[in-house]
């Protein structure tokens, strides 16, 4: 177990709603909507292409929350090159591929000064991915799907750690736990859809038994059939990830049967709307007693994690506020390392054509010898023009890409308050495999 962290509050109010947000980072968009993304002096942009409405309308801010402190920092820094603006827009993705795909196309074609992509997700990567590579569009996707894991996608990367392994370390922790009846009740969108096939995988490799298997079908009145079934069998142990609206029903009625156990969810439940659906649904008490989930592990101490903090208290937009509860999630921490990451690769490139400077993203995350260990664009971009080479050291803790462009991490588990119980290191989690 790596050093115990002390408890983190991720506040359960987010008060700007999504469809503020989507006006806010529309303006912002706009205010620097000129110039190219090859060359010149006009507004570079970064698109935080994810859902922004819909089931997984918490996406959205969360990414957002990681990429303006980022840009803000950057401009401080006296900008890219000759770029002094970054900006960070917003692209609604709607969560859907039907939806997601007109809208990366219109993305793709209207944008001016485009250099990089903060998404997609799980819920439209599948759809999206191969027009952003086709476009020879760097993306740092926060998509946990299987299908990515080796990818040859060469504008793909990806700076957390897929679903798959998210649902090992949820079956780790339950057999920690001596949990060893588990039911499964997961929604039906592919979002929730991700640790599932693992999490069952690794539950019966550990010894445990499969006692129920519920998908549920988002946002429906009542639960009350699979309720049932679950409550009948008896678990111990119950895995989860659904939206907001379907979680807090289900749990609701398992409640007032008087069968709520241990439930772990996905990195997907830490999510403010999720905490505060559900525990309004069963109380505050229960929660605390009854929920964990696990979620990608990202330090929240040393100099790259302080870096990502002072910049996410000076960030004044307000677009995600308020900003403490983003302190330490590790999915708004690597937007900030992926904005930085793009952004050292354009110096190191001398290039803001996302075809010239996307071979350079590797390299200013790569140990070599020599190389000046940075936690900001700005310490990052001083030594480049010294003619030093760099190694951006990530608020998430390593960036080490594979042949895949994923850059494998660790698992923690965590409370609704945020307060961290265990850690899972990536060989931990291979291991169960």
């Amino acid at each position: 177990m790596k050093n115990r962290r002390g408890p983190r509050r991720l506040l359960l109010l987010v008060s700007c709603g999504a469809t503020a947000l989507l006006a806010a980072c529309a303006s912002a968009g706009s205010s620097g909507s000129s110039g190219s993304s090859g060359g010149g002096t006009g507004a570079l942009t970064i698109a935080v292409f994810n859902p922004f409405s819909g089931a997984d309308a918490s996406f959205g801010p969360e990414e957002m929350a990681g990429c303006t402190p980022a840009a803000k920092a950057i401009e401080q820094a006296g900008g890219i090159l000759h770029h002094a603006k970054l900006v960070c827009t917003a692209a609604d993705s709607r969560g859907d591929p039907a939806d997601a795909i007109p809208a990366a196309e219109k993305l793709l074609a209207t944008t001016s000064g485009l250099v990089g992509v903060i998404g997609p997700s799980s819920d439209e990567a599948s759809a999206t991915v191969p027009l952003f590579n086709r476009a020879s569009m760097p993306m740092f996707a926060d998509t946990g799907q299987l299908i990515f894991d080796k990818t040859t996608d060469k504008y793909f990367y990806r700076i957390t750690a897929p679903d798959d392994a998210n649902g090992y370390a949820m079956a780790l922790y339950a057999h920690k736990r001596g949990l060893n009846r588990a039911a499964f009740v997961f929604g039906t969108d592919i979002s929730s859809q991700g640790a599932r096939a693992t999490a069952m995988k690794a539950f019966r490799k550990l010894g445990g038994t499969i006692v129920a298997n519920e998908q549920l079908s988002l946002d429906q009145p009542s639960y009350r059939t699979e309720v049932q079934q679950v409550a009948a069998a008896k678990p111990d142990v119950i895995f989860t990830e659904a939206d907001p609206q379907t979680s807090a029903t289900f749990f609701a009625e398992l409640k007032q049967l008087g069968h709520l156990v241990p439930f772990i969810g996905t990195g997907g439940t830490i999510q403010p709307p999720w905490l505060k659906a559900v525990s309004g649904a069963i109380g505050a008490a229960n929660m605390a007693t009854y929920y964990t989930a696990a979620q990608p592990y990202a330090p929240t101490s040393g100099p790259a994690y302080q870096s990502w903090l002072t910049a996410l208290k000076a960030d004044k937009s307000q677009v995600a506020a308020p900003a403490s509860q983003w302190y330490a999630d590790p999915y708004a921490m690597s937007d900030w390392d992926s904005v930085n990451i793009m952004a050292l690769a354009m110096e190191e490139a001398k290039s803001t054509t996302p075809a010239v400077y996307n071979p350079y993203i590797v390299k200013v995350t790569a140990a070599s010898p020599g190389a000046v260990k940075v936690t900001t664009f700005a310490a990052g971009k001083r030594a480049i023009q010294a003619g030093k080479k760099v190694q951006y050291l990530g608020a998430v803790g390593p960036i080490v890409f594979d042949r895949y462009h994923n850059s494998p991490g660790g698992f923690e588990i965590v409370k609704a308050d945020g307060t961290a119980i265990t850690t899972f290191s990536p060989a931990a989690i291979a291991a169960v495999k």
